[in-house]
């Protein structure tokens, strides 16, 4: 066997017993209604780029206010951990921008297609509307300043590039 072959195959029985059962129906069992037209018309599906659908198979990490990364699969389980609907949890990822929950703001950045997010504490926050108000500088923009001079918040990312980006 090849080694392409045996990396599918080892793969394939590395999936989720849902997984393979999706790969084995037509449009990977999804509602043909539902799929969008550019994609629909394309007939058979056979590939999703789970990064873009925020899948519950695709693990995302969101960086919280204490340096945890937090990681969360499915707009639901993302939507639970920040205590949003998930309307609002959809809305976010797929447009970017903030989100103030319980004094804090959850802020979804869109870069190459792909969301990123964070989560800032009232303290942050405050300090990035005080930039915007001085600075004039976009609140995405100050809360990115803020969370990187923050120690706390990039304990976490320090550890994941130090880890190889595991």
């Amino acid at each position: 066997m090849s080694l392409p072959e045996a990396a599918k195959e080892v793969f394939y029985r590395t999936l989720s017993p849902e997984l393979k059962e999706k790969l084995g129906q037509k449009n990977l069992g999804l509602d043909f209604r539902t799929l969008d037209r550019a994609v629909a018309r394309g007939g058979d599906i056979k590939y999703i780029d789970f990064r873009k659908d925020w899948s519950p198979h695709f693990k995302r990490l969101c960086i919280m206010p204490d340096g945890r990364l937090v990681e969360t699969g499915g707009l639901e389980e993302f939507a639970q951990l920040h205590d949003i609907t998930t309307v609002q949890a959809k809305a976010l990822v797929e447009q970017g921008g903030t989100l103030e929950v319980g004094g804090e703001v959850l802020a979804c950045q869109i870069v190459n297609g792909q969301p990123a997010v964070a989560r800032f504490s009232a303290k942050n926050y405050a300090k990035a509307k005080e930039l915007v108000a001085s600075r004039g500088l976009h609140l995405m923009d100050a809360l990115s300043e803020v969370g990187y001079n923050d120690p706390v918040m990039m304990r976490g990312l320090i550890r994941k590039e130090l880890a190889g980006g595991r």
